[in-house]
């Protein structure tokens, strides 16, 4: 599953989300559930019960935790806002606890001259927590608007495309790793 954690007007989530999107469908063993959260648009948390009871009373809750139980792996496309990441991305992880559980995890974040960085290093402590387990490979983006075309399609530099393939490729790895671990 990618995750595109940005909702701004004008965001640059989408653009370099859709360079993720066509690398990973391009790659031998990959099948992406993309997910937008400006699409989604899950409201902020209003489940009355706490997430690890699996009690969900609302239709949105039900086919997030769907979506994201049938997912074997994650990358979370992310922007660095004040030195951390967005609070979509908060909201949508919170929502569930178990369907996280023991699937790998990967970031492809951006910003300006730290690449998101910050935002990653903010967002690991949350899916640690969640008992996801993140691989090694990151893709961090120093300034994302100067690979963009008039068109407004992300290309990436050599680091970033070296950094993404290296990336899926641990996803896959670990995702056959950690299945028979995952309680479905």
């Amino acid at each position: 599953m990618i995750i595109v954690g940005s909702v701004r007007p004008g965001r640059i989530a989408l653009p370099v989300a859709n360079w993720v999107r066509t690398t990973a469908e391009a790659t031998e063993g990959i099948e992406v559930d993309f997910v937008d959260l400006q699409e989604l648009n899950l409201p902020f948390m209003d489940e009355p019960n706490h997430p690890v009871m699996r009690q969900y009373t609302k239709s949105h809750t039900i086919e997030w935790s769907a979506r994201v139980e049938a997912a074997d792996a994650f990358i979370f496309v992310c922007p660095e806002y004040n030195h951390s990441y967005s609070p979509v991305i908060k909201n949508a992880l919170d929502y569930l606890s178990h369907e996280w559980r023991r699937k790998p995890v990967g970031f492809v974040s951006y910003g300006g001259v730290s690449g998101g960085t910050r935002a990653v290093a903010a967002l690991k402590p949350v899916v640690a927590c969640l008992g996801m387990v993140p691989v090694s490979a990151n893709v961090e983006i120093n300034y994302p608007s100067q690979g963009l075309d008039d068109q407004g399609v992300f290309s990436p530099d050599d680091r970033s495309a070296d950094g993404l393939i290296a990336q899926l490729k641990e996803l896959i790895v670990h995702a056959q790793a950690l299945r028979p671990l995952q309680a479905r």
